[in-house]
């Protein structure tokens, strides 16, 4: 029987991660990372195979990580773990462990809709072979129909929409609008507009009651009667943990079905430790579960898990979120709450709203207008989370907000904050946003506090 000291399930975000930090971390240490794929994809690029990368095999995470950290690598499937032996089967033989990392990620979402098994139909999985069939079949579709409006169908579309041919393209979503779940309507429908200029279909506030066909997908009806041809319909509603291998193993499942996992991820057994979307997540907001499933959680966890294995070093916060999407020039992000989800959890609220040029003047190339939206508990006046609206510079801004959301900064805090600017680069000193939202933000509560 094969032993190591170390033994990662999974080889995706979550995996690779837990498996370098216990290295170095443990140098003394022998890894072996054990998973299914001979190759591993870049989860969220998956969407960009279908237009601006071109294919799966130019979106993998490479193996030369591993040999370079001189962590082993078994390209096999986990199939039973037993807790009492510390060992995992595989089809290749028995290996032994003195700690385990399960990251054994998540699965798409099945929706009980009738005709979701017909030919033409397809979900969202991390195989290669898988989403190189839909690639060639979407390649011939005249209508594709995508159901979901969060990130991955919104983006899935317009990728679709840069392959080559003539094709019509439909997102159908039960919410009120695409993205509710992720921001405030006011940056919801300013995405929904620019799908829309950008030729794609929209179905919002609209329900599947079944997709039509005999053995190969023909269309969809929605629950009002409407009908839409299809030749192929992609199903982008989300995802579910994988705990398969977790439960026949007898370890404990929290609320939202992930493997139950404290502040240090350890399990309900103290040699196994659990990370990314196969693990329960907590909230930072309140510790209540959180069903956020993002490649940046699953690394904050992996980090965490890889360095308590042998030692407990690391806590995790809980689950801020943070996240963006983008779509041509266009892209809006997150970090933490937003108003409507703060409302939701009890907050009372104070938000702010600043707009402006990203440059100095804003007349210098490049110059993008962007909206930032700021919103802070009313009584501590401490950050609660934040929202912005412009081009691909945003991306490290959804990163500065998270950070001061970590750090549970206050109004104040953030209007004193010390910023570096330049006119190629940054909005002005005057104008820079997330110092005027919070000024305008203490104006606010002032006013409140006058009213009171």
């Amino acid at each position: 029987m094969e032993k190591s000291d170390v033994i990662v399930i999974g080889g995706s975000a979550a995996g690779l991660t837990a498996a370098l930090t216990s290295r170095r971390h443990y140098p003394e240490k022998e890894v072996l990372l054990v998973r299914r794929e001979q190759q591993v994809l870049i989860p969220c690029g998956i969407p960009y195979i279908f237009g601006t990368v071109g294919s799966p095999e130019k979106n993998l995470i490479p193996d030369a990580l591993l040999e370079k950290n001189g962590i082993r690598l078994l390209v096999t499937d986990a199939t039973y773990v037993d807790r009492t032996a510390k060992r995992v089967d595989t089809p290749k033989g028995q290996l032994q462990f003195d700690r385990l990392v399960l990251a054994t990620g998540s699965l798409p979402a099945m929706p009980p809709i009738p005709g979701f098994d017909l030919d033409g139909v397809f979900t969202i999985r991390k195989e290669i072979d898988y989403l190189r069939n839909l690639q060639q079949r979407l390649a011939g579709c005249r209508d594709v129909v995508i159901i979901g409006g969060g990130f991955i169908g919104i983006e899935f579309a317009d990728e679709v929409r840069k392959m080559a041919g003539e094709r019509t393209l439909s997102i159908v979503e039960a919410l009120s609008h695409c993205l509710v779940l992720a921001y405030d309507d006011e940056f919801s429908t300013v995405m929904e507009s620019h799908l829309r200029e950008r030729g794609i279909h929209l179905y919002t506030s609209s329900r599947v009651d079944r997709i039509l066909g005999d053995k190969t997908v023909k269309g969809l009806q929605l629950a009002d009667g409407t009908k839409l041809k299809a030749d192929a319909v992609i199903l982008g509603i989300g995802a579910v943990a994988n705990v398969e291998l977790a439960k026949t193993a007898g370890l404990r499942l929290g609320p939202t079905g992930g493997i139950q996992v404290d502040r240090t991820m350890q399990t309900s057994d103290g040699n196994i430790f659990a990370c990314g979307d196969c693990a329960e997540k907590t909230s930072f907001f309140g510790g209540r579960p959180s069903p956020l499933k993002l490649a940046s959680i699953a690394t904050l966890e992996a980090r965490i898990a890889g360095a308590n294995l042998f030692g407990l070093r690391r806590e995790s916060p809980g689950t801020v979120g943070a996240w963006s999407t983008a779509v041509g020039d266009l892209a809006l992000g997150t970090a933490g709450l937003t108003e409507r989800m703060a409302r939701d959890r009890g907050y009372q609220t104070v938000a702010t709203t600043v707009e402006g040029p990203n440059r100095h003047p804003g007349s210098m190339p490049g110059a993008c207008n962007t909206r930032l939206k700021l919103v802070f508990e009313a009584g501590t006046h401490v950050l609660l989370g934040g929202q912005i609206q412009g081009d691909a510079a945003i991306g490290e801004v959804v990163n500065l907000l998270s950070a001061c959301v970590q750090q549970r900064m206050t109004v104040e805090d953030i209007a004193m904050f010390q910023a570096g600017t330049h006119p190629a680069l940054t909005a002005s000193p005057i104008a820079y946003a997330l110092v005027n939202a919070a000024e305008l933000a203490i104006q606010k509560m002032r006013g409140a506090a006058r009213g009171a």
